[in-house]
């Protein structure tokens, strides 16, 4: 496997018979629309007005991953390096706008969740793979970095929108604590501590409960396909793991990346972002 970004591709060597494999396989997908009707169903029946948006979503869940499905398996048969970068980029890019979006009154809020989501989690993947947890292939890398991303995602929005309501909400404590001469970093510690302690709690609180009161998807992927329920439960604490180590990198990383946006030059609190809801 090359580590080079060479993107090229030789369709007279593609292998197109999973093609053919996708389209039987998604017969039991469709057989499983009956649920989804049902819940139409039932949503007319009880006049919720929720038809038109479950057709949509389920619609869109179909498109979305199929597509993806796609794309996965032409990475996988480019056994390519430049490959993995790229989906993993474009994880990277669509977390941190979606994360900005989450935190609209942060100052660069998109580029500060999306680089505090690269740094936890590229840190984290780089530990894997040094530790050969995982080798760095498109099979293992690319649906792990998914899950970090995506946990990464929703932790990182979480921190910088509390962080910013905690300090608007305790503007004249703060206030009070840089007139004593406090830094900005000292004068938000009690605010800083609070948001991350409160983006993380799911998190560690998933890990606490894994296994009493649900499996989780790797470990029940894995079961469903065939793996020893042991080997599943080894995978699934390295996935608790990494989750948790690249949530909390990420985090701390949007905490100091964009506290500074909400204090002048002059270690006064920027009104502007404070004054808009």
């Amino acid at each position: 496997m090359g580590f080079g970004l060479d993107l090229r591709f030789d369709l007279d060597d593609y292998d197109f018979r999973w093609l053919s494999e996708f389209l039987r396989g998604m017969l039991k997908p469709v057989a499983a629309l009956a649920v989804v009707l049902m819940a139409v169903i039932l949503s007319r029946y009880q006049k919720l007005g929720l038809e038109k948006e479950m057709a949509v979503s389920i619609f869109r869940a179909f498109l979305q991953l199929s597509v993806i499905g796609f794309v996965l398996q032409f990475i996988f048969n480019q056994q390519n390096a430049g490959w993995i970068i790229l989906a993993y980029l474009f994880m990277v890019s669509v977390a941190g706008y979606t994360a900005g979006q989450r935190a609209k009154h942060v100052p660069r809020g998109k580029y500060v969740a999306g680089i505090s989501i690269l740094a936890g989690t590229a840190v984290t993947m780089f530990l894997l793979v040094l530790l050969s947890v995982f080798p760095f292939t498109p099979r293992y890398i690319i649906p792990i970095a998914g899950m970090m991303v995506g946990n990464s995602m929703t932790v990182t929005g979480v921190t910088m929108k509390r962080l910013r309501d905690d300090i608007k909400t305790q503007m004249n404590l703060v206030e009070t604590a840089l007139a004593l001469g406090a830094t900005p970093r000292q004068a938000t510690l009690l605010q800083v501590k609070r948001s991350l302690v409160i983006a993380l709690s799911p998190v560690l609180d998933n890990a606490k409960t894994v296994g009493l009161i649900n499996l989780p998807g790797a470990m029940t992927g894995l079961i469903m396909g065939g793996a020893s329920p042991l080997e599943a439960i080894q995978l699934q604490i390295v996935v608790m793991n990494m989750l948790i180590g690249a949530s909390t990198v990420s985090s701390i990383m949007s905490t100091y990346l964009c506290w500074p946006a909400f204090f002048t030059k002059a270690y006064q609190l920027e009104a502007k972002v404070f004054t808009s809801d």
